[in-house]
């Protein structure tokens, strides 16, 4: 099993939710990162379309 793993919340899962999946997979998180999502438009206009949510989570001990 990898010591390191992230996890990713899903568009159906709440922020709780996810870390329940951690824990039950053996992990637990360690650091939370925010990563935004960009679209572009014809005009070459770039706007933040939605913001994902990824855990960094390590192997409990």
């Amino acid at each position: 099993m990898a010591r390191k793993k992230t996890f990713e919340v899903e568009g159906h899962e709440t922020i709780s939710d996810c870390l329940v999946r951690i824990d039950r997979e053996g992990y637990r998180p360690v650091r939370r990162m925010e990563k935004p999502i960009f679209t572009e438009d014809s005009n070459k206009n770039v706007t933040v379309k939605e913001q994902r949510i990824v855990f960094e989570a390590v192997l409990k001990e």
